[in-house]
């Protein structure tokens, strides 16, 4: 967690500098599509600064008020960022719009152009290496403001490309509609960052990470393991809370009943590289089971194994047997 606060700290005072860089691009340049870019930044400030709150918080104890940790205050934190891009979005064509009726001149944009190119290359090579250590450190916030940086160096680099153009054929309309193009782009950022955050708070199904679970259970299961079915996963910033149904022979005491789910519990935790709490309820096996049991030498079996069940996200997300 304190990597995580580090890397933050380092991208809020990253992003303030950038800010700064880029109001003084437009102020050399009087550019309202550089004012669009550096009107952007201050959205990267604040929401770095969000982010690291977030992250603060989600790095709390588990306590009595919040059992499941204080993680979900991550996808707040994302609604935020990506409600500040979307606001910014709606203020940039708006003032493009403006300018469309009232232009103004455009000047000095090679020096312009040269600040807006350092905080472009500056913007992707840390939202990049932010992208890769959210991965490491499984943090939907660092992926998020690694995403918005990003995305802040390519509107840079288209940017940079429309600014050439009108340098060298003079067309000063090309500002206007580089900055309409640039918010229309920003509003749809906004609008992706807004409906992770929403499908986050609403615990709504990661099919990524159910295929990913079921590829771990796939390859390791046990032949004692006849069924796995009602699986659900829910995110609470670093942390993954699943919960799943095994079913397990109906002859197995409860000592034998223990192991085996605590096998499967550890099985998911060495594999799927993140912080895992399981619930994990045993079913006994039925006659109808026998068709697909792997299990040698059962004492109960009424048929003999007919066919084999392949786990996969459709299969052990369903809340039944598969008989």
């Amino acid at each position: 967690m304190n990597k995580q606060k580090n890397i933050i700290r380092v991208a809020l005072a990253t992003g303030i500098v950038l800010m700064l860089v880029k109001f003084a691009a437009y102020l050399l340049t009087n550019s309202n599509a550089i004012l669009t870019d550096a009107m952007e930044s201050i959205v990267n400030v604040v929401a770095s600064g969000f982010a690291f709150y977030s992250i603060t918080l989600a790095a709390r104890p588990k306590d009595s008020n919040h059992p499941y940790g204080h993680g979900k205050v991550e996808f707040f934190s994302v609604f935020l960022e990506g409600g500040l891009i979307f606001i910014a979005g709606v203020l940039i064509v708006g003032n493009a719009g403006y300018k469309i009726f009232f232009p103004e001149p455009v000047g000095n944009l090679m020096g312009g152009m040269g600040l807006i190119a350092f905080t472009g290359v500056a913007n992707f090579a840390l939202g990049t290496y932010m992208i890769r250590q959210s991965r490491v450190l499984n943090s939907l916030t660092l992926q998020a403001d690694g995403k918005h940086l990003q995305t802040d160096a390519y509107s840079t680099s288209g940017l940079l490309v429309g600014l050439l153009v009108m340098y060298f054929t003079g067309m000063v309309w090309i500002d206007i509609v580089l900055s309409l193009g640039l918010g229309l782009y920003i509003l749809w950022s906004g609008y992706k960052l807004l409906r992770k955050s929403i499908a986050g708070l609403m615990d709504e199904s990661d099919t990524k990470l159910v295929s990913e679970i079921a590829a771990i259970l796939q390859r390791h299961r046990e032949d004692e393991w006849i069924d796995v079915h009602n699986l659900r996963v829910q995110r609470y910033g670093h942390e993954l809370h699943i919960d799943c149904h095994v079913t397990l022979p109906n002859y197995y005491d409860l000592s034998r009943v223990h192991d085996e789910v605590s096998a499967v519990d550890k099985l998911i935790n060495t594999h799927l590289h993140a912080d895992t709490e399981l619930f994990i309820h045993a079913d006994p096996c039925i006659p109808d089971c026998c068709s697909y049991c792997r299990v040698k030498d059962c004492p109960i079996r009424s048929v003999p194994q007919q066919r084999d069940v392949v786990w996969d996200k459709s299969i052990i997300s369903k809340n039944e047997k598969h008989i």
